[in-house]
């Protein structure tokens, strides 16, 4: 039953996705963050929602946890988490009861719309001096600038 309403909800919405056993892996477009990678993984009771935000920040580790705890408090089904390497996900748990086109509507759409809208301040937070550099690198080398101007505050 979970399966074939999560088949119907995907199709109907013109998801990019790949289903690989009883596990969908969808790739969602986003604005900030171009694209989030987002799996919904049929257990034996429930739907497991797991979606890559970042990877592990290169400083102030504290502040993007407390920044990543201040945040949870304010989702709708999944909450910020950290894997063994320190990489920041989305995840969440959703029994199958509750596995409806409408409910599958809400949950993505809340992954694409945190995955996108805490992409650029934990960029902020995790990876100011990587931008800096960045920043630097292009500037020395005539490079566009286009997708790092949201950060433009970061090196004046």
């Amino acid at each position: 039953m979970a399966i074939a309403t999560i088949e119907e909800f995907l199709a109907s919405h013109d998801i990019d996705n790949e289903r690989i056993d009883s596990s969908f892996q969808l790739t969602l477009p986003g604005e900030r963050k171009l694209e989030t990678h987002c799996a919904l993984v049929v257990g034996d009771h429930s739907v497991s929602v797991n979606a890559f935000i970042i990877r592990k920040p290169d400083e102030n580790v504290e502040i993007v946890h407390e920044w990543l705890l201040k945040k949870n408090a304010s989702l709708y089904c999944v909450a910020f988490a950290i894997n063994e390497l320190g990489d920041i996900y989305l995840v969440g748990r959703l029994p199958f009861h509750s596995i409806t086109e409408q409910e599958l509507d809400r949950v993505i759409g809340a992954v694409l719309q945190y995955s996108d809208s805490s992409f650029n301040p934990l960029l902020e937070l995790g990876f100011t001096n990587a931008i800096r550099r960045e920043w630097a690198w292009r500037v020395s080398r005539g490079e566009s600038l286009a997708n790092l101007k949201a950060f433009e505050h970061l090196v004046q």
